[in-house]
């Protein structure tokens, strides 16, 4: 079993990337034969603009380019995507976002056309996301935005290809509480990454 863990922070020393890390070490420790990459997005200096070529591959004219292509294989050789992020404006970073895409591109995540309807074709996929706020239980709570990032995210995204998103942690309160129980999280979802049947929560740091 494999996880590809997808890291979108400038800052190669930031929470993110610790989190990230502590996920990786929780597979490593989940048993033989599971495995894990780490994809850092700002240190590979993945360009997220979606470009002409791009939208030749959505209107099916052209193949993926490189860039684009390397990432699906990269994907293609996981059993688990696991995305790590700080929220920005109560959603991913740009950088991600630009990442989601231009990789889960028509042809590959999912086929669409004028006259054809909807082929989800990452069914095999189970997905983890664990997000990084800065804000509070209340504030997410008050202005709904614990389901507007469900919506957007989980479903908008991942439903639409087919994908499966087994783990929804948002982690709270991060600029201002110990660390430590945001890394004893992540070091837990890595241990059952691969043995979690299918849960959606919210994690709040005591």
């Amino acid at each position: 079993m494999h996880a590809l863990i997808v890291t979108a922070h400038p800052e190669p020393v930031s929470l993110s990337q610790s989190i990230a890390a502590q996920i990786a070490e929780g597979v490593s420790l989940s048993g033989p034969g599971r495995s894990f990459e780490i994809a850092d997005l700002a240190a590979e200096a993945f360009d997220p603009r979606f470009t002409e070529a791009d939208l030749a591959v959505h209107r099916s004219q052209a193949p993926p380019p490189a860039d684009v292509a390397a990432e699906q294989a990269r994907i293609d050789r996981a059993d688990a995507l696991v995305l790590v992020y700080p929220v920005y404006w109560w959603s991913m970073p740009g950088l991600l976002k630009g990442w989601i895409d231009r990789v889960f591109a028509n042809g590959w995540a999912y086929d669409e056309g004028p006259e054809t309807r909807l082929v989800k074709k990452l069914h095999r996929l189970r997905v983890h996301l664990v997000a990084i706020a800065g804000a509070n239980v209340r504030t997410y709570a008050r202005h709904g935005y614990f389901g507007a990032m469900r919506t957007q995210i989980d479903h908008g995204i991942f439903d639409y290809c087919g994908a499966r998103v087994v783990t929804s942690e948002l982690l709270l309160d991060s600029q201002t509480r110990d660390p430590a129980p945001h890394l004893d999280a992540a070091r837990a979802i890595g241990r059952n990454l691969f043995d979690v049947p299918g849960r959606c929560t919210v994690a709040e740091a005591a």
